[in-house]
């Protein structure tokens, strides 16, 4: 079987007795190890020598696909590129080789990169203070809502348990909700994708002594700017609540527009994926919260450290290399990209909501629905041509959604490289729907069965044995 190909496990590559390694002599001693901690049988290692390990993981590294690799089309949720003076910044040692428990005269550099980084995000969201802390998007979620909550448990306000959350909403809202204590209830959008006002004065109304909050992705999971703030921001706050904004789509509002000036209270920072660490795979992260004036003493105590100081390293270098005049051009950018790239291709792909829409727009499947092709057979076939696949069945507010979210920083010609490729596929759903339902047919391995993938994941290469036996 060809390696490169196929990926084999470490496992399979095993020969007995072979080694990749040679241990330095023993100059501690020989130390008795309790019997209670020694194994009951010898750990299952692949015996490998050192060509054939490097072959393997150096051939596993080609198989995955990264920003630096091509056009992600999900870019400003996973993948926005990182500019490499921001990692060699983040690297330099002075930073890399600190320990989070040092005294503090030791690091009074970092502490110094951690608060202008504050200071910086203050200006470019109009609040008040920020803290670091948050190691992620939905850590910073729950960190917020519990600032909310503990402001209004100190006006001992303590029926105000109700967090009003837009249908459109990422899942994670009302998940951290909940883990916080907090209850959901949701507020329906209009058939032009924006919150329903009336429908939300109603809920305002039956439940105004218990809202706590109301939690506001802008723009929303449709790419639609929310134009009803000033109207819905009053209502909260004339019922007692306050206003969350969820800052995952931060990145077409740099330079356009700040959640202090629209009557937001707190709000948190999907730092990766706007200010330059991309964690496409699950990590790392970073959810810096900001709050308006009078709430910075609720900030709860949810790490001891400043979250992850590497992501902010680059968040830091960032903002610095862009400057107060260049980062305003990143939100138009986005934007234009974005709009190219659904204005090209709304002919043979199904827009459910016109008009102009921000950095990401939502398709609902191919226009020609008689083809049976559906939007999962498109993102399998987009990985033919080596593109990595959108965000697809999300938000759920449509059937076959297909989001599509370019960055500001890719160019036209990659973008036109794109855009003939759906134009291509949406071809071959009309003349040869079985190539695309088939797809794909270029990757290392085909179309994987996610259900059985789900419900019976082999995780050990124990149980793989056993299988196979």
């Amino acid at each position: 079987m060809n390696n490169r190909l196929y990926g084999n496990l470490i496992f399979e590559l095993s020969q007995e007795g072979r080694k990749g390694y040679s241990l330095p002599k023993n100059n501690f001693g020989e130390y008795k190890v309790p019997e209670t901690m020694r194994r009951k049988e010898d750990a299952q290692l692949p015996e490998c020598d050192e060509m054939t390990v490097v072959r393997h993981y150096t051939n596993l590294s080609a198989n995955n696909f990264g920003v630096d690799n091509g056009f992600y089309p999900l870019g400003s949720c996973t993948m926005k590129y990182n500019p490499k003076i921001n990692e060699e910044m983040a690297a330099l040692p002075q930073f890399a080789s600190l320990h989070p428990l040092q005294p503090a005269e030791t690091v009074q550099g970092a502490e110094a990169v951690c608060t202008l980084l504050c200071r910086s995000l203050c200006e470019l969201t109009g609040l008040y203070a920020f803290t670091l802390k948050p190691f992620a998007g939905a850590h910073g979620e729950l960190t917020g809502l519990m600032v909310i909550k503990g402001y209004h448990e100190s006006r001992h306000d303590d029926a105000r348990k109700l967090v009003i959350v837009p249908d459109s909403a990422h899942g994670t809202n009302p998940a951290s909700a909940a883990v916080c204590g907090l209850e959901i209830v949701e507020v329906k959008s209009l058939s032009d994708g924006t919150v329903d006002v009336d429908a939300l004065r109603e809920l305002i109304a039956a439940h105004g002594q218990e809202i706590a909050a109301m939690m506001m992705t802008n723009p929303n999971t449709l790419g639609l700017f929310e134009r009803q703030i000033p109207v819905i921001e009053k209502m909260v706050h004339e019922a007692g609540g306050l206003m969350y904004y969820d800052g995952a789509n931060l990145n077409p509002m740099l330079g356009a527009a700040r959640p202090g000036d629209m009557g937001f209270d707190v709000m948190h920072i999907n730092l990766h994926k706007t200010f330059s660490t991309p964690h496409g795979g699950g990590g790392p992260g970073a959810g810096p919260v900001g709050v308006r004036k009078g709430l910075e003493s609720f900030f709860p105590e949810v790490s001891p450290y400043h979250g992850n100081f590497a992501v902010a390293m680059r968040a830091y270098a960032y903002i610095l290399s862009l400057g107060r005049e260049h980062i305003k051009e990143v939100g138009p950018l986005a934007t234009l990209n974005a709009n190219y790239i659904k204005e090209s291709l709304k002919d043979v792909y199904e827009l459910p909501i016109d008009g102009l829409c921000k950095h990401e727009f939502v398709f609902d499947g191919l226009k020609d629905k008689s083809t049976g092709v559906t939007t999962m057979d498109v993102a399998k076939r987009l990985l033919d041509y080596g593109y990595h696949a959108p965000t697809i069945y999300f938000p759920l507010l449509f059937h076959e959604s297909l989001m599509i979210e370019p960055t500001e920083n890719e160019s036209k010609e990659t973008i036109d490289g794109f855009i003939q490729v759906m134009r291509q596929i949406a071809l071959e759903a009309k003349e040869n729907p079985d190539e695309v339902k088939s797809a794909p047919h270029l990757t290392p391995i085909g179309r994987v069965d996610d259900v059985l993938a789900a419900k019976h994941p082999i995780v050990t290469y124990k149980q793989l044995v056993n299988d196979k036996d």
